[in-house]
């Protein structure tokens, strides 16, 4: 049987989910019949929430319900009011070595990218689990998304490579995860943890204030939102600060460490702290070059005059993208200055979005 890459991606886009956290991000997939995103443990981190976004609802807040250190799981909750696609889990008894898979994920920020290969090894022993080992390239962001067989059907989770391997990369079979659905579906709606020791499902109802394991006595944590919200420190601090004091939730606008995204209007604003330079960064891609080349030289000519007008702040072409910019140092960074700075950012990227648009046909720009 062919493998129909194409059609299988198109089947997986809706259901593979982006995941981030305040420390990085990752893959997740919906499965239809538990009701669940499924996603690596070393994603979410233990976290008690986490942001998701898919091709078909936008970024929000999702609560963690499961989490599983041993076999690295999680289960995260679904997007609300959103129909998603289901897909089928496979059965790992049938797979043999040299059997064609994919691998589909977010890696690098490079969305719904899937990458094709064989199955090296179909029962690799670590650390006394089995593991599928691929030589389909897996990358970080990778982390928790499906590994797929030519049915279509997930027979993997994609969990970890082995650094300055050439595309060593293991999932964890699919049998593993249909355990852990089946163990956890009487207990859905309850935030749990499965004992990396002895296997027992852990949930507020049978745990103690002691915090261990009921059935052997190993301490374990229950996914859970913390008392205060992540705090961040120095730089990172103010520019959340800043994000808070013009409107946006600090909590979706964060994509890792001292990276944060927000949508204004038809522009998206990117902001990055970079400590080892001193600055912070916001860009805000606007639209992208007109087809008509006729339009270009009169657009050109426009950007140039406005950066003469335009102060603290400067226009350019990226590729085919239209970028206004701003740069900060993080020593001369302070709150007060820094809102005034934003706001601007953030008014006069929605207008020049819409002027550029209007004035000289430029295109909307494409966003994953």
């Amino acid at each position: 049987m062919a493998f129909e890459t194409k059609r299988i991606i198109d089947k997986y886009q809706p259901v593979v989910i982006q995941i981030a956290s305040n420390d990085g991000n990752g893959t997740g997939f919906y499965v239809k019949d538990y009701d669940l995103i499924i996603t690596n443990d070393h994603v979410v981190e233990g976290q008690g929430e986490v942001t998701i976004a898919g091709k078909t609802f936008d970024k929000q807040l999702s609560k963690v319900w499961y989490i599983d250190a041993k076999h690295d799981l999680a289960f995260i909750d679904p997007p609300k009011g959103v129909e998603l696609p289901g897909i089928s889990l496979g059965d790992y008894r049938e797979m043999k070595d040299g059997d064609l898979v994919l691998a589909i994920g977010h890696p690098f920020g490079l969305n719904y990218s899937a990458t094709q290969g064989v199955i090296s090894k179909v029962d690799r022993i670590r650390d006394g689990l089995k593991y599928i080992q691929i030589d389909a390239a897996i990358n970080p962001g990778n982390s928790g998304g499906p590994l797929v067989n030519i049915e279509g059907k997930v027979v993997g989770v994609n969990s970890f490579i082995i650094r300055g391997g050439d595309n060593l990369g293991f999932a964890l079979p699919v049998n593993y995860l249909q355990e852990a659905l089946d163990m956890y579906l009487p207990y859905k709606g309850e935030v749990s943890t499965r004992c990396h020791s002895c296997g027992f499902l852990v949930t507020p109802s049978n745990i103690d204030s002691t915090k261990f394991c009921p059935s052997c006595g190993t301490e374990i944590k229950l996914p859970q939102l913390p008392e205060t919200d992540f705090e961040p420190i120095g730089a990172a601090k103010i520019v959340e600060s800043i994000l808070t004091a013009i409107g946006k939730d600090v909590r979706l606008a964060r994509e890792g460490i001292n990276h944060w995204s927000v949508k204004e209007g038809s522009a998206r604003i990117k902001i990055v702290y970079n400590p080892s330079n001193f600055f912070i960064s916001g860009d805000a891609y606007l639209c992208q070059l007109p087809a008509n080349s006729e339009k270009i030289k009169p657009l050109y000519k426009y950007l140039l005059e406005e950066n003469f007008k335009i102060d603290g702040m400067v226009l350019s072409c990226v590729k085919q993208d239209i970028v206004l910019s701003c740069l900060l140092y993080d020593q001369d960074l302070k709150e007060e200055a820094g809102i005034e700075t934003f706001r601007n950012l953030f008014q006069r990227a929605d207008q020049y979005d819409a002027c550029l648009k209007a004035e000289f046909g430029c295109r909307p720009r494409l966003e994953e």
